[in-house]
């Protein structure tokens, strides 16, 4: 009868532990302009809280829509504001969740041994030499659109548009010209930045007057079944400290909190 008494009572024990671990987990939808600053962020969120967070990257267009179609996320990192308002706007955020992270940079970027010349930033993309242009995909990721907007502003748009290789993201669109499946490429900063590219490539940054402000914003949605969790991990996004982690990766960060 103990016996049996003791195995219940480990049942229920460990059936309670696993279901404490799961609920101490948060997954995130991030624009993949994020990925080594967010993996820097849920690092230092994991060793503060215990809690841990599962990153999935990808274009934020992409991700607008599964989260209309009821993916499981708990919260979304997206590249523009647009996205998030929507999902605001259709009742599928957490009320007052709503919050301004970070503004994003584009670069023209090629590897270390092109031997284009990067002075004249998006000039530089009209060298006949130049056979292939990597950008993100302007129907559904922000940084292409940015991209698509600073040539049009250069007035060489349609005249490098037949060269372009489309990136489902802009981490995709980084990746095409680190592998030489094309010549240069439209990148965000924040990957120029990266550990993974700074040593391996040159930039030219192009000027913010060129696009739209990449103005980025996150929620917490409303399906979540973490929502303690992913709070506090919004209240960690919203520190200095995190602010600094951004600022290294070439974001710009508001020193407050955006309105709505």
């Amino acid at each position: 009868m103990n016996l049996r008494r003791l195995v219940v009572v480990l049942v229920l024990s460990l059936g309670f532990g696993i279901g404490t671990c799961k609920a101490q987990e948060i997954t995130i939808a991030a624009a993949a302009d994020l990925q080594f600053v967010m993996q820097d962020v849920a690092a230092r969120f994991q060793k503060e809280t215990g809690k841990t967070v599962k990153l999935i990257y990808g274009s934020s267009g992409n991700f607008f829509q599964q989260i209309q179609n009821g993916a499981p996320f708990d919260m979304f990192f997206s590249a523009n504001l647009d996205f998030a308002r929507k999902l605001e706007a259709a009742g599928l955020t957490e009320p007052g969740t709503f919050y301004q992270y970070a503004t994003g940079k584009i670069v023209v970027w090629v590897p270390s041994d092109s031997k284009l010349d990067l002075s004249a930033g998006p000039q530089s993309l009209l060298n006949p030499a130049i056979k292939k242009i990597a950008i993100a995909n302007p129907q559904h990721a922000p940084y292409g659109q940015a991209a698509v907007a600073a040539m049009k502003k250069e007035n060489i748009y349609d005249k490098v548009a037949d060269k372009f290789v489309l990136g489902e993201n802009i981490s995709q669109t980084a990746s095409f010209v680190v592998s030489g499946a094309a010549d240069v490429g439209i990148v965000a900063l924040s990957l120029a930045l990266s550990p993974t590219m700074k040593d391996k490539g040159r930039y030219k940054e192009i000027p913010v007057a060129d696009y739209a402000p990449i103005e980025q914003a996150c929620v917490i949605l409303k399906s979540s079944k973490q929502k303690a969790t992913a709070q506090a991990f919004l209240d960690t996004i919203k520190t200095p400290a995190v602010a600094e982690l951004f600022r290294t990766y070439g974001f710009e960060v508001p020193t407050a909190s955006t309105p709505k």
